[in-house]
């Protein structure tokens, strides 16, 4: 009882619930939505961006942030595609290598610049690094697409063991790797050590500089890996691949409930805001609601998952601040 009381006042519960009155309001609103392969099946559409989440909260809750994997999506993407059709004789399984060194290499750098240059903010950092990858993806493709892929490698996107796509069961895979990163061992520990508190971890001895590297490096391996399935799914690449998702997947970490300031947070908050953003945008596009529609609503949940902590915790400061009066009369 005490178990389920304390999930309840966690958020979340408040996203489980929030998930479950989307699902109702897309079973209402459209005779399509209850269906376990079109459920299945809409996976798909925000599953692969998903594979993010998981070094983006890493990076989030060490209280700073990347905006430059959607770029690296397109960089990995644009040279896997180009190396495959350049007629060099490059097989596909090297190409799709090459998509994932790109995309270590692009968040390595990202590591290197933030550890070397520490007056410089991770959001100047990846802003510029979003703008050059991107850039440079633009310069290799301009406007054309690249496209010609073995059918096999249709697989990727499209595969499916049964009716459960490829992409869930890897995200599946990731997930439980990661939750056990981030809450059963030191490395996960020392995340959370850096994001409460980076000067006191330094002086602890933990190598913050290290961690950081990393947490970056993976984000642009899972950039990497998210090009190789986006590219599948769509046959072909071009610059713009990739567009904006960056801010799909911030938004999917700050409202599972991980501060932007650091240190506090739970991977699994994330994880359900992938399903409830996920589907939300499944919901709509089935009834035929404009994406500007969709926009606020998420804004909106971005704004009650920001706030909500903070009016809690001023409501504790507050009863506190009663009690201890209440004490101090009683006591005089």
């Amino acid at each position: 009882m005490a178990a389920l009381k304390k999930f309840l006042l966690r958020w979340e519960a408040v996203l489980v619930l929030v998930l479950l009155l989307v699902n109702i309001f897309n079973t209402m609103s459209s005779p399509y939505y209850l269906s376990v392969t079109g459920l299945l099946d809409a996976t798909r559409d925000f599953m692969d961006k998903s594979f993010i989440v998981f070094p983006m909260a890493m990076i989030i809750l060490m209280g700073e942030i990347d905006i430059s994997v959607g770029a690296t999506i397109a960089l990995s993407s644009v040279i896997m595609g180009v190396a495959y059709n350049a007629g060099a004789g490059i097989p596909m399984v090297a190409a799709i290598l090459l998509a994932l060194l790109v995309g270590t290499v692009c968040g390595l750098i990202n590591g290197l610049l933030l550890t070397r240059f520490k007056e410089l903010s991770p959001m100047i950092v990846t802003l510029s690094t979003m703008t050059i990858y991107r850039g440079i993806a633009y310069i290799i493709l301009k406007d054309q697409a690249a496209g010609k892929f073995p059918s096999w490698f249709q697989k990727f996107g499209w595969g499916t063991v049964g009716p459960v796509p490829y992409v869930l069961i890897v995200f599946v895979v990731l997930a439980v790797i990661f939750t056990v990163i981030l809450n059963k061992t030191k490395l996960g520990r020392r995340i959370y050590a850096i994001g409460s508190n980076r000067t006191a971890s330094i002086f602890s001895g933990i190598k913050v500089d290290q961690i950081r590297i990393l947490a970056y490096t993976l984000a642009g391996f899972m950039s990497g890996l998210t090009a190789i399935f986006l590219t599948s799914r769509m046959s072909s690449t071009r610059p713009n691949i990739g567009y904006m998702y960056e801010l799909d997947i911030i938004s999917m970490v700050v409202l599972g409930g991980i501060s932007t300031s650091g240190g506090k947070g739970r991977l699994a908050g994330a994880l359900i805001s992938i399903f409830v953003i996920g589907y939300l945008k499944y919901g709509l596009g089935l009834n035929n609601i404009s994406s500007q529609i969709l926009m606020i609503v998420i804004g909106l949940l971005l704004i009650i998952s920001v706030l909500t902590p903070n009016l809690v915790a001023r409501f504790k400061r507050k009863s506190s601040v009663r009690k201890s009066h209440r004490q101090s009369l009683s006591g005089s």
